[in-house]
């Protein structure tokens, strides 16, 4: 292409790095600008726990991941997804492995020699990074939007550019740089935007003070939870979660965030069971809880008979009065499934991710908005989520090729 022609891609996650990548190596000028002294800062919290890029499930498990926007993340993965993340990976030197979940981690888990093997690669390829420049949209409301101005330590300045990738995050995570503060300035020149709200995130409940300081921070293990929304549509899953001083949290929570997280917006609360021995039939559990127990105590008889103790036992006599704890029917009926009532989803900055964000319907096929001509949008400014797992990464990088193929086609 004309290597005159440049592009700004504003924010420095998986998303913008990515359309950074494929415009470089095309011959676009670009001008890489991010708010944050380094980029790639979510990025490399995320790989603390070992850095999952992505899933080896089939590709139409994969899709399906992205519940109702899957008709629009579909076509983005099948051009960049799981398959070729993991090439792309081993283009930079960096070996990767499946994980017995089926995940997709680098060999050595970490996410930092990755990011800078990619940082190098981009270098040389002749992108420019500008740090510590904050967008703060365009010049004035009648400035062309190739005009964008941006907070620096020196002070305001104003660039203009071929064109735009915006891919500047949800809202969580705010001290990383996502903070949501795009939102006023596309709306004003009328970007169709979806409301953002967490996703992959925890829930309230009310928890009694005794379970609240005892339990905090430990794992329900082994379990089972189920829930079935106001429209019929059901999520049941093993795995395990995390109790917290005010609710609960942890992947298993995490898969089923969103139907939680609208239900209760519709209802005002949302009732999840969790089954505390899921490898157990009820009428197993029934017969053990009805053995007789003798001068031992409940607490004693659900060790010896189910291998129930420590948070699991706490959590019968959060649900159940005295009385129902010693009628054994009530008992095995609530064992395989304890009632909790979620009242509201963690602040968005504490998620992991964020729902919401410009609409699919306010973009063209190549991610450009329809009433700003040049302005493509990737990452997770896009409406649409999904758990984690390496979706969200994997998504995330799809959508700044595309942003970048777009931006490709006008300046060709």
């Amino acid at each position: 292409m004309n290597k005159s022609k440049s592009v700004a891609i504003v924010g420095g996650g998986p998303a913008g790095l990515m359309a950074a990548e494929v415009l470089s190596r095309r011959g676009a000028q670009v001008h890489l600008y991010d708010a944050m002294p380094s980029v790639g800062r979510k990025f490399l919290l995320a790989g603390r726990g070992g850095l999952n890029l992505t899933h080896s499930e089939s590709f139409d498990r994969f899709v399906e991941r992205f519940g109702e926007r899957r008709a629009e993340i579909e076509p983005l993965l099948r051009r960049f997804g799981p398959d070729a993340v993991r090439e792309w990976a081993h283009g930079l030197g960096i070996e990767t492995f499946v994980g017995t979940s089926g995940r997709i981690f680098p060999k050595d888990m970490k996410a930092a020699p990755l990011l800078r093997a990619w940082l190098h690669r981009l270098r040389e390829t002749g992108v420019q990074f500008h740090m510590r420049h904050r967008w703060a949209g365009w010049e004035d409301a009648s400035t062309p939007t190739s005009r964008l101005r941006f907070k620096a330590p020196g002070g305001d300045v104003v660039v203009s550019h071929d064109a735009v990738v915006l891919a500047l995050g949800g809202a969580s995570w705010a001290r990383l740089g996502s903070d949501g503060a795009w939102v006023p300035w596309l709306s004003s020149r009328g970007v169709d935007i979806a409301p953002l709200v967490p996703a992959n995130c925890g829930f309230d409940l009310s928890w009694t003070p005794y379970f609240a300081e005892r339990f905090a921070g430990m794992p329900f293990k082994s379990v089972a939870i189920a829930f079935t929304d106001r429209q019929g549509r059901r999520f049941a899953r093993k795995g395990e979660f995390v109790a917290t001083a005010t609710g609960i949290e942890g992947s298993l929570i995490y898969a089923a965030s969103a139907l939680l997280r609208d239900e209760i917006a519709a209802e005002g609360s949302a009732t999840l069971t969790v089954d505390l021995l899921p490898d157990r039939t009820p009428e197993q559990v029934r017969a053990a809880v009805m053995h007789p127990r003798g001068s031992r105590s409940v607490a004693s008889h659900l060790k010896s008979r189910l291998g129930l103790e420590g948070i699991k036992t706490a959590v019968l006599h959060e649900v159940l009065t005295k009385d129902e704890m010693h009628s054994p029917e009530r008992l095995a009926e609530t064992i395989k499934a304890v009632p909790l009532r979620l009242v509201a989803p963690r602040p968005i900055d504490e998620a992991i991710s964020t729902a919401g964000g410009v609409r699919f319907e306010a973009l063209d096929d190549g991610l450009m908005s329809l009433v700003l001509p040049g302005v493509f949008i990737a990452g997770e400014m896009l409406d649409w989520e999904a758990p984690t797992g390496g979706y969200l990464l994997t998504a995330c990088m799809a959508s700044g090729v595309a942003a970048a193929d777009g931006v490709l086609r006008i300046l060709d």
